[in-house]
């Protein structure tokens, strides 16, 4: 299996993005988390899709990531 396609639970995937899993979890709720799959009773990511939610948070400066949306939309992250 690619890297790219490795897929990561909750705790996994919100050590990847830098969050506590309850974050995560809250976010999927919410809304504003990244894609993820439901496979039963288990959430499961796409690598390749917290890569390109960190992606989307890039900044080359602290005053663009005052311009950044706290939450990301499907539009966004397809950017």
């Amino acid at each position: 299996m690619n890297h790219r396609d490795e897929k990561l639970g909750n705790r996994n995937a919100a050590r990847q993005l830098g969050f506590a899993p309850a974050t995560l979890t809250k976010m999927r709720c919410l809304g504003g988390s990244p894609v993820f799959i439901k496979a039963g009773r288990k959430i499961l990511y796409v690598r390749s899709d917290l890569d390109a939610r960190l992606h989307a948070r890039r900044a080359t400066s602290t005053s663009d990531a005052d311009k950044l949306p706290r939450r990301l939309t499907d539009s966004d992250s397809a950017e």
